[in-house]
């Protein structure tokens, strides 16, 4: 993966004066400059632009430059930045508090919109990131099943807990082995990667192992390897293999959720899992997670059973009323019809001018999301997991989205997320994106 800015444009950074000193004084202050590594542009090389303000589709540096954004804050923003709606219901919330410690009816609203959308929960948790959303559904797979055995998939990336913070070993079906300092071989030793999209490696597991095994976990449709979409026969095969062997479906629809229909991908892929984690969306913009999934599984949380899950700031006022102002809006006015035509026409603008630069590209949407892998060689690859994405070429991706940049397109800043965008995007912006990205294609 290439660390430096492409040659062309490592001149355009004299354009953010302002963001250049203020990434100076954050690295100073905030290991690596930033609170999230997502946003160090480490997969793009150089210097990450620091933001003032957004209203819609749009995001303005503090240099004062206004960009497209196709990032959305990597997903909960579907309605686009500054919703009218979602202001005046956190607007509302902040007149009479910010946190009390204790429950109010407002959480109770945000759970009953989130079991009328999502039918395989029937009853769910507020927490107050994706990350522990994932952490607490594991923990509670594991207490439900009296096991210990955790399988998830390369590329899928749920949160930052532990023992999720694993890569494949040598083989597919090993031993997790931890991909980061701090993690240790015990903590990881109890999650098993396989390859995504590979129904038969999770059959031969199962078949050696699974009466260990407390659950699957994975996205239904990735957004953390760039965008990959699931076989039908994958999907069935996790399905049944866990139920068969009585370990639990665990769908991370921390990106998904509320995105790709009202119900989350599982409501378009027309599955059924039986827990599910939720993130971005279902905060509105501000932190929130959650997890939910059949009652007689959520009933082993404390204080109803005996897994420990506690968060001072769990349903948080302020988060829940921009959740369920979203929601709701999302419920009243349903945009899903209208992302999919934009989407569509998006994929098919980035197809034609891929193809009259002669760029080599696997293009992968669902609904709002998409990416645009770069790869080498003349004929594109399928991309179905891990194996095929880390192919990618990450240096003219890198190219690509700095040229992006100078155009005032604000694009995912590494090749391995996917892009979104939101309800404000008009078909001037999407064709005035397209015109964009002939322009840095035709100049590579």
């Amino acid at each position: 993966m290439t660390n430096d800015i492409p040659a062309p444009h490592r001149r355009t950074a004299s354009r953010r004066p302002q963001s250049l000193a203020a990434f100076a004084r954050a690295k100073a202050l905030i290991p690596g400059g930033v609170n999230s590594p997502a946003r160090a542009f480490g997969g793009v090389g150089g210097e990450p632009i620091f933001f003032a303000s957004a209203q819609g589709q749009h995001l303005t540096d503090i240099d004062g430059t206004t960009y497209l954004d196709y990032i959305g804050s990597w997903g909960p923003m579907i309605l686009g930045h500054r919703h009218p709606r979602v202001v005046a219901a956190i607007e509302r919330a902040l007149a009479t508090g910010t946190t009390y410690g204790a429950p109010t009816e407002a959480e109770s609203r945000l759970a009953e919109l989130i079991v009328a959308a999502v039918p395989s929960i029937e009853k769910v948790r507020m927490v107050s990131s994706g990350t522990e959303a994932a952490m607490s559904a594991v923990r509670l797979a594991r207490g439900f099943t009296g096991r210990d055995l955790i399988v998830k998939f390369a590329g899928n990336y749920h949160g930052h807990a532990d023992s999720l913070l694993v890569a494949a070993g040598s083989a597919a079906a090993t031993l997790g082995v931890p991909n980061s300092p701090g993690v240790t071989a015990g903590t990881a030793r109890d999650t098993l990667v396989l390859e995504y999209n590979e129904p038969q490696q999770l059959e031969d597991l199962f078949r050696d192992r699974g009466d260990s095994i407390a659950a699957v976990l994975m996205e239904p449709v990735v957004g953390n390897m760039g965008l990959v979409v699931p076989t039908a026969g994958f999907l069935a095969a996790i399905r049944d293999l866990t139920h068969r062997h009585g370990a639990l479906f665990v769908c991370d629809e921390v990106m998904t959720g509320f995105r790709l229909a009202l119900g989350g991908a599982q409501e378009l892929l027309g599955i059924e899992p039986d827990l599910t984690t939720l993130g971005k969306i279902v905060g509105g913009g501000l932190p929130l997670g959650a997890y939910g999934g059949r009652a007689d599984v959520m009933d082993h949380i404390l204080p109803a059973g005996k897994v420990f899950q506690a968060g001072t700031l769990s349903g948080n006022p302020l988060a829940v009323a921009a959740g369920t102002a979203t929601l709701e809006e999302l419920r009243d006015r349903p945009p899903y019809e209208a992302l999919e035509r934009i989407g569509g026409r998006l994929e098919a603008g980035f197809r034609r001018a891929a193809a009259d630069a002669g760029a080599t590209v696997w293009i992968a949407r669902v609904g709002s999301m998409m990416t645009m892998f770069f790869q080498q060689g003349s004929k594109p690859v399928p991309v179905t997991g891990w194996q095929t994405a880390s192919q990618s070429d990450t240096g003219r991706y890198a190219a690509f989205f700095w040229g992006m940049i100078d155009r005032g397109i604000y694009m995912p800043c590494s090749q391995y997320e996917a892009l979104f965008f939101s309800t404000c995007h008009t078909e001037a912006d999407i064709d005035r994106t397209i015109a964009a990205a002939a322009e840095c294609l035709a100049s590579e």
